[in-house]
């Protein structure tokens, strides 16, 4: 019987502590399941203003009073305090520094809506922090692993001078991309200050990129394995039109680069048990969805009828999310006899838009520029469908809320929506509605097909049973996690240049 594992987990966000996406959900979910399959998993995070805003019960770490952090010539303290998760005895090493994370903000100024100037320094020092914490834990972990670029440096860290970094040899990496299309780009000084060489800072070096240094390549070329969050966008990152410059690294790697699939936290995400919805159903007992969507659109002021189908829309409202090729159609879908419900934040520009199309459709329409968890709650149990037309998607999770609260997702073909969403018509199993090239008409026809479907009711409730059938638990994706940390820790490791 093999031994259990002491794993690390280093993230610039979890939930419920400090969230601004996916990756928090991530972060709230995965180290629970791997904790309960037996392993020793904690987590290192910033303590932000918003972690101690949560009123999380925290401690200074016992024998460690400051680290002396180097920045280039100049030392910064961080300050390292122990919590829970919430709900979980998973522990928290929270790293604190009031000049880096008190701010209302967790990458950008909510005031300005700009990324903070000094993110590079900010991530860098939380990095090195967590990278000289390692040695000095009672119970040192024998897995890393790293989650996103913010963290891309640690890898790089431990394997660049591996005589230097201190730690066993034993000690393996992990480094997971979340989204590759957010890499943490720097001026090269940043490399240096990081205490990197021209060797690898150097044109094509593994660290540099189009003149800067890239933390999300320093992770990918250093790290003893390389996950992504799903299957397909595994594959996708390899090609020229997902790879953002780095397909060729990826590639490269492709031995020690594994596509695991998100779970969902059905803890949180099931209408069986979800204090924010006014009523709880089940598949057998499925009477509580309509009373939800009654309770929805009373709280919006719409006014849509029992044949009306309500579709929902919870998301970043950006391009990537398919915001430019729904905004070409709105109206087209309009007129298909849909109500609409949208909540989130993002461009101004698609701010405007749909402001603009609330205004035209009032009663049919509802816009909620805002991230409200109560919400988006009440959206995945009293909408009928849920929409998600991304232009890419690395693995998405509002499908497979959206499945197990009975609402049936409407989603472009790529990434993790690719992998957990069957179209009616592909296969008796089916679980919703595809389409598969990114255009607006694409999209219409999608949504077309699941209209005329709700107007079948029988056959519109058996594919609502399906897709509250799936099981996207976290169990199974830690099971999966696990499998790859172990194939890691027995891989001898080639340092990488």
């Amino acid at each position: 019987m093999e031994r259990n594992l002491s794993v690390l987990m280093v993230s610039a966000e979890a939930h419920p502590l400090a969230k601004v996406g996916g990756l928090a959900d991530v972060m709230g979910a995965l180290p629970k399941a791997l904790a309960k399959r037996g392993h020793n998993v904690r987590i290192a995070l910033p303590f932000y203003k918003t972690v101690k805003d949560t009123g999380i019960s925290v401690s200074r770490m016992k024998g460690i009073d400051v680290l002396d952090v180097a920045m280039g010539d100049v030392a910064i303290p961080a300050e390292i305090w122990v919590g829970k998760l919430p709900g979980t005895k998973v522990e928290v090493l929270l790293v604190g520094n009031d000049d880096f994370f008190d701010r209302d903000g967790i990458y950008t100024d909510p005031k300005t809506g700009e990324a903070y100037s000094d993110n590079a320094e900010r991530f860098i020092f939380f990095s090195r922090a967590v990278f000289m914490l390692i040695n000095l834990l009672k119970h040192r972990p024998n897995l890393i692993h790293c989650h996103d670029h913010q963290t891309g440096f640690i890898p790089a860290w431990i394997r660049y001078a591996p005589g230097q970094s201190g730690l066993p040899e034993d000690v393996r990496t992990v480094f997971t991309i979340h989204n590759l299309a957010y890499q943490g780009s720097y001026p090269k000084e940043v490399g240096y200050k990081a205490g990197f060489g021209e060797d690898v800072l150097k044109p094509m070096g593994a660290v540099e990129f189009h003149g800067e240094v890239n933390l999300m390549k320093a992770g990918i070329s250093f790290a003893d394995t390389i996950t992504t969050v799903s299957p397909t966008y595994g594959k996708e990152i390899q090609t020229a039109e997902f790879g953002y410059g780095l397909e060729g690294i990826l590639k490269a790697r492709s031995k020690h680069l594994f596509g695991i699939l998100n779970g969902a936290d059905y803890s949180v995400w099931d209408p069986d048990k979800d204090k924010l919805i006014p009523h709880t159903y089940n598949r057998s007992k499925p009477e509580g969805k309509q009373k939800c969507r009654g309770h929805l659109i009373e709280r919006l002021g719409l006014d849509v009828g029992d044949e009306t189908p309500l579709i929902g829309i919870v998301s970043r409202l950006v391009a990537q999310k398919g915001l430019d090729i729904l905004s070409e159609v709105f109206d087209e879908i309009m007129a298909l006899d849909v109500g609409i419900v949208i909540l989130g934040l993002g461009d101004k520009h698609y701010h405007d838009l749909l402001t603009a199309a609330a205004k035209r459709f009032p009663g049919k329409v509802s816009v909620n520029l805002d991230f409200n968890e109560e919400l988006a709650h009440q959206i995945e149990a009293g909408c009928d469908m849920f929409l998600m037309p991304s232009k890419y998607e690395p693995c998405g999770l509002n499908q497979m809320y959206s499945m197990k609260y009975g609402t049936v997702p409407i989603v472009r073909k790529t990434g993790g929506l690719a992998d957990t969403v069957i179209d009616l018509g592909a296969s008796e199993e089916s679980t919703g509605f595809v389409f598969a090239d990114y255009t607006s008409s694409e999209l219409l026809e999608a949504v077309r097909r699941a209209r005329q479907a709700y107007a079948d009711r029988a056959a519109w409730d058996r594919l609502v049973d399906r897709a509250m059938a799936q099981d996207f638990s976290w169990e199974r994706s830690a099971e999966s996690y696990e499998d790859v940390y172990r194939a890691t820790m027995r891989r001898r490791v080639v340092t990488a240049s």
